[in-house]
């Protein structure tokens, strides 16, 4: 019995001392991080300059090298890491040519034919000169190969209301090839809009008046794109491995094969080629027909743009090789010390169309300076609470293919234990602080910007800047497919960012996005990186450390009132009941105002009595923060894209890149619109109930009781 009260007045002495023991609180480890003595511009200069000294398109031979370089550097940082790999398809250019001729009725004095070189010119004096010839031939990855001969037809932008402004003035782009200009929606959506029109090929163009800076000077003396610059890029429009849709390309998997990837609409069946603003302007010298309304003319310099179809001709021939590649994502992981099984993970991707400073890189070494950062912060003692996984991308720019197919792999594990996911793709592009997120992360990037000094002038902070015009900081919303992030959160509803600085660029994609672009032009001093990895490791040691999960989903009802007047505006039908909808947000404020409450009420009442019984209230009411993204998603997804499960936000049916609240809802109205039966609108309503379902059942789940 003595021995029995010796041994328990021993536990109880050595669990006072350790309550009483001073340990550093998480606050000191993060303002440490972000201290002078932690970040270091000119380690991330020599990054940035080691991952982009070749070209490292997916499934090359340089990429494998990058990645073996990141797996390098989290190692030093005593970062434990690993690769995972996947056999992928991939496709690279065997040929192409593009001829332009005039048609039979032109007049003899006319020039002959014209055949494009398709090449992106050496600058004198560019220092990559002697690995230029590594960069793969100009193309559009998973472009239909073929050949299409037709006369020609300039579509603007090629989008859908592009081609509603042709047929209003009488033209018909049947049988012609498409000359449309790069910008406003993604690419492969121009493709799609195209056939969709009867198009049998389409050619993309850089026009100068977007991306040459309608002046006479470019890159490397100006930021902008040099007259021979081309961007290339993907056209698929489906999210990970168009063989393995739905699951991992991993070991001996299953495939579907050629013919089922065409039939699944995902990939384009016309052809397709990217050229230069200079072959765009040659192109367009060839067109007659009616002038273009003003908005689609070009710069000042650019002859008058006339919509054709023809006179000229084009021949447009490409071959693509499809094979199946590896890929390699690089995982680093710091194990939590009280909830290992909870993630917080940052991603950005590798791989680049070519040199690749800006799109991925400046991301990529804006990771390993987080990475540097929280190697020294392992040093001073700090261990996070919550598990921090570091991600490397591999196949992103032909479709998101590294990202998904690990999240594909390890769904059900993600789903059960993931925080949120924090992406960054292009980090520097230039000046100007960016940030989308779903909005229950919104008053913490507020809050990450309050506390960052702003690059361009460190006497205020990002937000000062971002308000110095008297408005509050706008932030987007992550409905688009425009990078990692999709996945996460349109899969599986894991709650997710996306930040930059800079909003996009003249050299996306092209050749001469190389180091000296960004040395020159996008961040000669390398502070924007510093402020971005200050922002994004904060916003993941916040994730990480606090106790009490720091989501504010009072905002997310907030916004959805926002999403809901806009919806309003759009509905032209006023038999459509919107009332659902209305009522399960109110339903989901009054919840996150009740989980918000409660938290006061524990930290409040905490002793060291009850510890054990408010540590599991607190893993209770973060277990509901953390999984009411995902009741935002349905099994059965958006109508026509079912991989899509979240119904809040999600992409147009035809614009990828663009963001949709309400998804199913917009992309219903526009049916209706344009068939005007009682069927497309009672799909309307349809959609309105699932969306409205969706909501009531997120308040459901931060509530945490069963109705």
């Amino acid at each position: 019995m003595i021995k029995t009260t010796i041994t328990l007045l021993a536990i109880t002495t050595s669990y006072l001392l350790l309550l009483a023991t001073p340990t550093k609180n998480p606050t000191y480890y993060h303002s440490l991080f972000l201290s002078n003595s932690f970040s270091d511009n000119v380690s991330i200069s020599n990054n940035l300059q080691t991952l982009t000294r070749r070209p490292h398109i997916a499934g090359s031979e340089a990429n494998d090298e990058a990645a073996a370089y990141v797996v390098s550097v989290l190692t030093s940082c005593n970062i434990l890491s690993h690769v995972t790999s996947y056999d992928v398809a991939l496709t690279y250019p065997l040929s192409r040519s593009l001829v332009l001729t005039k048609s039979s009725s032109s007049s003899e004095s006319e020039s002959p034919s014209f055949s494009f070189n398709l090449t992106q010119q050496v600058y004198e004096g560019d220092p990559y000169a002697d690995v230029a010839d590594e960069v793969v031939p100009t193309f559009h990855a998973y472009a239909k190969s073929g050949t299409a001969v037709g006369s020609v037809v300039y579509a603007n932008y090629g989008r859908a209301e592009d081609y509603l402004k042709l047929k209003e003035i009488g033209i018909n782009v049947s049988n012609t090839v498409v000359l449309a200009k790069y910008g406003k929606i993604y690419r492969g959506d121009i493709v799609k809009n195209a056939y969709e029109e009867g198009a049998i090929g389409v050619v993309i163009y850089s026009d100068k008046k977007d991306y040459g800076g309608g002046g006479s000077k470019w890159f490397p003396d100006e930021k902008w794109l040099p007259p021979s610059g081309v961007q290339v890029g993907s056209v698929y429009g489906g999210t990970g491995d168009p063989t393995t849709p739905g699951w991992a390309s991993s070991g001996e998997c299953e495939r579907i094969s050629k013919d089922q990837v065409e039939k699944s609409g995902v990939v384009p069946l016309i052809p397709s080629l990217p050229v230069s603003g200079e072959d765009g302007e040659k192109i367009i010298r060839s067109i007659g027909g009616p002038v273009a309304v003003d908005d689609w003319q070009g710069s000042k310099d650019a002859p008058t743009y006339r919509v054709g179809p023809g006179p000229g001709i084009l021949n447009l021939s490409y071959t693509g090789k499809e094979f199946i590649a590896t890929i390699q994502n690089v995982i680093g992981v710091i194990e939590g010390a009280e909830e290992p099984d909870r993630y917080v993970i940052l991603g950005n991707h590798r791989d680049a169309w070519t040199f690749g400073a800006v799109d991925p890189n400046s991301g990529t070494a804006t990771l390993l300076e987080v990475a540097q950062r929280l190697g020294k912060l392992q040093k001073r003692g700090w261990k996070p609470r919550r598990t921090i996984i570091l991600c490397n991308w591999d196949a992103e720019e032909y479709g998101l293919i590294g990202s998904t197919e690990w999240v594909e792999e390890n769904r059900e594990i993600l789903t059960s234990r993931a925080v949120a996911y924090l992406n960054t793709d292009c980090a520097v592009a230039g000046p100007g602080f960016h940030a989308s997120a779903t909005p229950q992360l919104d008053e913490l990037i507020k809050k990450a910007i309050q506390t960052v000094k702003d690059p361009s002038n460190s006497s205020q902070s990002i937000y000062d800047s971002l308000t110095s015009s008297g408005s509050s900081p706008q932030f987007g919303r992550l409905g688009g497919g425009g990078s990692d992030y999709k996945s996460f959160l349109q899969h599986l509803g894991i709650p997710a960012t996306d930040i930059s600085f800079g909003k996009g660029y003249p050299v996306y994609h092209s050749l001469y996005d190389d180091f000296i672009w960004m040395k020159k032009f996008g961040d000669p001093m390398f502070q924007r990186h510093v402020a971005a990895a200050s922002v994004w490791g904060l916003i993941a040691l916040w994730l990480a450390d606090e106790e009490f999960l720091p989501f504010n989903y009072v905002s997310y009802a907030k916004e959805l009132k926002l999403n809901m007047e806009e919806l309003e505006n759009e509905i032209s039908n006023k038999d459509i009941n919107l009332s659902p909808m209305y009522k399960s947000i109110m339903e989901l404020e009054k919840a996150a105002t009740k989980i918000n409450n409660q938290i006061k009420e524990i930290e409040e009442s905490k002793n060291w009595r009850t510890w054990k019984m408010e540590h599991l209230k607190v893993r209770e009411v973060n277990d509901r923060l953390m999984m009411a993204e995902r009741a935002f998603t349905d099994r059965d997804g958006l109508s026509g894209m079912e991989w899509h499960k979240h119904l809040i936000y999600g992409p147009s049916k035809h614009d990828r890149y663009g963001s949709q609240s309400f998804p199913g809802i917009g992309d219903a109205v526009q049916m209706a619109k344009k068939l005007r039966t009682v069927e497309s609108w009672s799909q309307v309503q349809h959609e309105v109930w699932r969306v409205s379902r969706v909501i009531k059942q997120a308040s459901l789940v931060l509530t945490g009781q069963l109705t």
